[in-house]
């Protein structure tokens, strides 16, 4: 199989492949043209080049950022653990209870598979302790465990970044299908987590916020002003090119009907409140 035939059979399964590399698919082939037997030899080492301009993915990029989501469910981990082991936070007797235990054990499942994906991957996992956290924020929260509205509001937002953090890096990997479904996997979870926080926040118990939604509106959507961070960009409108109001909805519902993404530093930022070392 040459050169031209290996590119087509690339093309039947990526068919935006000459699009990515050169728009001009010509170009592509015309390196076969600049002589069989060198471009033959050279395809084990074209291909990498060609994928890694094309993906801009490579091994070291996967354990990157399965490191940073890593620490992300470290973060949500230990959060519920702790809550869900304070005496007297959660309302007994409510739902509440099996209601963070069972997001509890999710984040749980989601810190293993992420350690055993970086592992076997050939990389290291980070590594945390409920000792490395100050869920206070640098007293920000200083209620966060004896207040269970709070709790609740820094549990919304730590499930409403998580959600957007997970979008933000499935780029990095669309050249890794099977790790990128597994992110896509657990940032749905993320997602339902999130919804059902706010629903508990609008319980009297949570603290009655009644505008409160099970989706985002605007970029001020907690009611938390000290966790604003969390929904910088959801206030955007635009979609595709297309201003979403002129299409007849309002600026609220063209919020709503699309969530944004967070790059990573953003992401850090919002993390690194909570996180001693």
């Amino acid at each position: 199989m040459n050169i031209i035939n290996i590119l087509d059979e690339i093309e039947k399964v990526d068919g935006e492949i000459y699009e990515r590399l050169n728009p001009r698919r010509a170009a592509m082939k015309s390196f076969y043209n600049f002589g069989s037997k060198m471009a033959v030899a050279a395809v084990p080492l074209a291909l990498g080049s060609m994928f890694k301009k094309a993906y801009g993915q490579t091994t070291s990029t996967v354990i990157d950022v399965l490191n940073f989501a890593l620490t992300l469910e470290y973060l949500e981990y230990y959060f519920y653990q702790q809550g869900s082991a304070t005496v007297g936070l959660i309302p007994a007797g409510t739902p509440a209870v099996a209601a963070i235990n069972t997001i509890r054990d999710h984040e749980l499942a989601h810190v293993n598979l992420l350690k055993t994906a970086i592992t076997s991957s050939g990389g290291t996992p980070v590594s945390f302790t409920a000792a490395n956290f100050d869920y206070t924020a640098k007293n920000t929260f200083p209620t966060v465990f004896s207040n269970y509205p709070t709790f609740l509001a820094v549990a919304q937002a730590f499930e409403d970044t998580g959600v957007r953090a997970y979008k933000g890096q499935a780029p990095a990997l669309m050249g890794s299908p099977s790790v990128l479904q597994t992110a896509l996997q657990i940032h749905s979870v993320e997602a339902r987590h999130a919804s059902h926080i706010r629903q508990m926040r609008k319980a009297p118990a949570g603290g009655g916020v009644t505008a409160l939604k099970p989706w985002i509106t605007g970029a001020n959507d907690s009611g938390v002003p000290q966790v604003d961070a969390v929904y910088k960009g959801e206030d955007n409108v635009v979609q595709a090119g297309v201003n979403i109001p002129s299409l007849g909805v309002s600026t609220a519902a063209a919020t709503e009907s699309f969530d944004e993404f967070l790059v990573k530093a953003d992401v850090l930022a919002i993390a690194s409140l909570f996180i001693k070392s």
